[in-house]
């Protein structure tokens, strides 16, 4: 018997096709050893910061399973992914099954392959080597790394700020990023300035409209402008075209195929990730997780001859990209389709949309430049007393690469064609009064491309730093744009007071230069730990004894205590900022970050069922609860009437025809369910308009501005109206 292992089941099943059945496959389902959860005994220091690792809670059946197989099989080959995290994966599978062989090591081979292809499976099987230490001892750093970073600091944290806080090593730099963002923002103070609009309309009759090359700040010298406008005639001051050539963009590479399709399809990171490994694990794509741009020459040749079939032998132009990264690993490629003549592949319609996007990238990446002509139309009164009027247009020449990326290509904006001195009607000059506007808060896309431009960070990292300080409540996504929230806010400004260098662009940036060097073989594992944990060990001791904080500043005067009168303080709850009485605790007044008062908890005259304690109502972050008043030795809660009636929505149940449609919240948001939960699941995203759906029957629901009102049933065509009237 001969067995084959991969992460994955999906892998698993794609690799069992190519294989003749000569191997039996099995699917390790991730990582299957890591450090347990407790610190204690987790890493031995003072021995040269050696690991000690466990089986992973619930992987005892897998590797129990593939132990099982090991005992049976005279060779083993361990096909786990082509990277650090793969190949870490494959030595901890070696170490789990190395003692169930008669050979132990011996006849345990690693192999890799960058798609999942019948040839490039093959291939691999014929070039078997042993588990490539240095890989692994890089990932590992990194394990250690991070938990001796984060355990330290987060205990830190959490004696100085607040429980349950956490810090880590690229999590902390990213959220300080926002943070300074942020205060820009706050710092901003605007500016009022004008810009002016002529109508002008040629001799052809053909109007346009001409913006003022210049933004006043002062209203004067608008209205000054305008006057001289109405007042002269108007001619064509300057006519100025030019043609550029538009270049094609590099194939993707993990970030910017986070960051293009977060900006086009509006998918997160980490949803582009889990759309991209299993085309990957299909066999659709290569592998996703790569700093390199490079094309085989294979994929090369197969390129090649799609531009020829689908766009013309004269579109064709091979091109090489230089790498992005210092540390890009040329033997790895692009993201790229695994055969180019298929440019629709997936199982669904998001699987369909992210592998259109790198098909798109793909192909044109290897087409001519695209042409394009750019027209500026200047305009002045004869005097020429007032600043340039403009108006800027476009047209394509020649399409080129923008034939296989044409979201790529941008509306032309033809002008007629006029002349230098051509006499122009004014119809109508107006201004209108602007503020000048802070900088843009990040979005995820430009969060991953400001954390690769600093050198924070690798591909396999992008998404889980954004879903970390999004899932811990230190940042939230409003409208695209990532906003830190009130923990964040405290948790960066003390870690940037007390830790500046830890959590520096340029601390971070060489810690991850020094696990690739491990990677490379230019550092050594344990040196590279030693001088990062000895005077960081240091820096926390001396930490110590720094003053826990227990207010973030005084609250405005306007705000006055609700129970003394006197001044109040910002403190910091699990749910954010709220406003308290400077005597506190001889005074527990208290406001909401609105400014609204915050009662104590009030007994309701019932007793707790649990524990037959008084029952208090108590104000929460979402409204009005009853809890018991032996909080936190009892956690009996229950919906208090008041707040359970604003949540009713008067529809009927639809599955069970006796309960009510109500309000309810979940870990990701509110949505709406049946009051008889848990006997009846039946749930929707939106609130319930009341209406069935013509379509289905099923229940309508509120959308959006532009979709008011759409089926609560994913698979019912009225699900998305707007693409039903489009068809």
């Amino acid at each position: 018997m001969k067995l084959l292992i991969v992460e994955s089941p999906s892998k698993a099943k794609t690799i069992s096709k190519y294989l003749n059945g000569k191997y039996t496959v099995r699917a390790s389902v991730g990582h299957v050893r890591d450090l347990p959860k407790s610190n204690k005994d987790a890493i031995d220091i003072k021995n040269g910061f050696i690991p000690h690792y466990e089986i992973s809670p619930g992987k005892e059946k897998v590797v129990n399973e593939i132990k099982s197989l090991a005992k049976k099989s005279e060779e083993i080959i361990l096909a786990t992914d082509p990277d650090r995290e793969g190949e870490a994966i494959a030595w901890h599978l070696l170490q789990a099954i190395k003692r169930e062989t008669s050979s132990g090591a011996e006849n345990i081979k690693r192999i890799v392959f960058h798609e999942i292809t019948k040839e490039a499976v093959q291939n691999a099987m014929k070039h078997p080597r042993d588990i490539d230490r240095k890989l692994v001892k890089a990932q590992e750093a990194r394990r250690v790394l991070d938990r001796l970073f984060g355990y330290d600091l987060s205990g830190l944290i959490w004696k100085k700020v607040r429980y349950g806080l956490s810090a880590g090593r690229v999590q902390s730099p990213a959220l300080r990023i926002i943070m300074e963002r942020e205060r820009e923002i706050r710092a901003f103070i605007p500016e009022k300035f004008w810009t002016i609009f002529a109508d002008l309309e040629t001799q052809e009759k053909n109007k346009l409209t001409f913006t003022c090359s210049k933004e006043p700040r002062d209203k004067k010298e608008v209205d000054h402008i305008i006057s001289l406008g109405k007042k002269e005639n108007w001619i064509v001051s300057g006519v100025k075209e030019t043609e550029i050539k538009r270049s094609p963009r590099a194939p993707f590479i993990t970030s910017t195929l986070q960051q293009t399709a977060s900006s086009r399809l509006g998918i997160s990171p980490s949803q582009t990730m889990r759309l991209a490994q299993k085309l990957y694990e299909a066999g659709l794509i290569t592998y996703m997780r790569t700093d390199s741009t490079t094309l085989s020459v294979q994929a090369q040749k197969q390129i090649a001859q799609t531009i020829t079939a689908k766009f013309g032998k004269q579109l064709y132009q091979p091109r090489q990209y230089a790498k992005k990264s210092k540390n890009a690993q040329e033997a790895h490629e692009a993201i790229r389709p695994t055969d180019c003549a298929n440019d629709n592949a997936g199982k669904n319609a998001e699987e369909k949309k992210l592998y259109a996007l790198i098909w798109q990238r793909t192909v044109s990446s290897q087409m001519a430049d695209a042409k394009v002509l750019r027209t500026k139309i200047s305009a002045n009164i004869t005097s020429k007393n007032i600043p340039d009027f403009s108006i800027n247009g476009s047209r394509t020449l020649f399409d080129g690469w923008l034939m296989a990326d044409f979201r790529a290509k941008s509306e032309d904006i033809e002008l007629p064609k006029i002349s230098v001195g051509d006499p122009l009607k004014l119809i109508a000059i107006n201004d209108e009064g602007k503020e000048t506007q802070p900088p843009a808060r990040y979005s995820e896309a430009g969060l991953i491309k400001e954390l690769e431009k600093r050198g924070i960070g690798r591909p396999s990292t992008y998404a889980s730093i954004i879903k970390t300080i999004q899932d811990r409540g230190y940042v939230e996504k409003i409208s695209k744009a990532l906003h830190p929230t009130d923990t964040g806010d405290v948790v960066s400004s003390f870690l940037e007071k007390e830790f500046s260098h830890y959590i520096s662009d340029v601390f971070t940036a060489q810690m991850e230069d020094n696990l690739d060097n491990i990677a490379g073989g230019a550092a050594e594992y344990e040196k590279t730990l030693e001088d990062f944990y000895t005077p960081f060990t240091k820096e926390i001791k001396s930490k110590k004894d720094t003053q826990k904080i227990t207010d973030l500043g005084e609250v405005d005067e306007k705000f006055k205590c609700p129970v003394c009168g006197g001044p109040m303080v910002w403190k910091l709850s699990k749910n954010g900022k709220f406003m308290s009485c400077k005597k506190f605790p001889k005074c527990a007044g208290a406001r909401t970050n609105e400014g609204k008062e915050i009662e104590g908890p009030k007994e309701i005259g019932e007793k707790c069922p649990k524990c037959e304690a008084p029952l208090v109502q108590r104000d929460g972050r979402f409204g009005k609860f009853i809890s018991c008043s032996n909080y936190p030795k009892c956690k009996y809660i229950k919906e208090d009437p008041e707040e359970a009636e604003k949540k009713k929505t008067g529809v009927k149940c639809p599955e069970c025809k006796d309960g009510e449609m109500t309000e309810k919240r979940g870990r990701f948001g509110v949505f709406y369910a049946c009051s008889n939960y848990p006997t009846c699941k039946y749930a929707i995203n939106a609130k319930p308009t009341g209406k069935k759906c013509p379509l289905c029957g099923k229940l309508m629901m509120q959308g959006t501005k532009t979709i008011p009102e759409r089926c609560s049933d994913k698979k019912c065509p009225n699900n998305r109206p707007d693409k039903l009237e489009k068809k």
